[in-house]
């Protein structure tokens, strides 16, 4: 799913998505990036399929929203992007599972393939919000030495993954800047993280 920016566009942003999306950050990535003029589209692993549609993360039982993405991670440009977000939930869970796994083979999930790209391109953005830092985890080159924050469900899977876990008065802190990468705790800083985001574009 293509949604065009309001008037001239600044630029495009791809967002990592999957089922069991966090809907608040769905909800506001979609109203608040077009009116700021940026396109904003969705990507994900298609497994080989045309489109897939995903559902968000079921709230008092009712899945709220529901997208259809036709944008594969393996047609994906970085260059073509001036960032990447990754949705909150349990979407990036999904997005680093492996085929055929070995001991000491790197994961070489598509998504997880993409964002070493991603990483190797400088200027574009990474932004994550909550759990969707589980995706960096997958390959500790992504994460080692960075300062970041996240949902404290993962904080553990984070530190392992040799990243810096920034600390406050209550626990960890809402968000952070280190460079090219921008991180989030929960989907409560989702405003913050957008304004962080744009701000990071704007001023490169």
């Amino acid at each position: 799913m293509l949604l065009p920016a309001h008037g001239e566009s600044k630029g495009k942003i791809g967002v990592f998505i999957e089922d069991h999306f966090d809907m608040t950050e769905y909800r506001l990535f979609n109203k608040r990036f077009p009116a700021a003029g940026f396109d904003l589209e969705y990507i994900t692993n298609l497994w080989g399929n045309p489109t897939l549609q995903f559902g968000s993360n079921p709230d008092n039982g009712w899945v709220e929203e529901h997208i259809t993405v036709s944008k594969d991670v393996k047609d994906v440009n970085p260059g073509d992007y001036k960032g990447f977000l990754l949705i909150g939930a349990y979407a990036t869970d999904r997005l680093r599972y492996t085929v055929q796994p070995a001991k000491g083979k790197p994961n070489d999930a598509p998504a997880v393939e993409l964002l070493r790209k991603i990483n190797a391109t400088p200027g574009v953005k990474i932004g994550t919000i909550c759990h969707s830092l589980w995706l960096l985890c997958a390959d500790r080159k992504l994460l080692e030495g960075r300062k970041v924050t996240c949902a404290h469900n993962i904080i553990c899977d984070v530190e392992n993954a040799g990243a810096d876990v920034q600390y406050g008065d209550d626990g960890t802190v809402g968000s952070v800047v280190d460079g090219d990468l921008i991180t989030a705790k929960h989907p409560a800083f989702t405003d913050e993280l957008i304004d962080l985001f744009i701000k990071g574009i704007e001023e490169a």
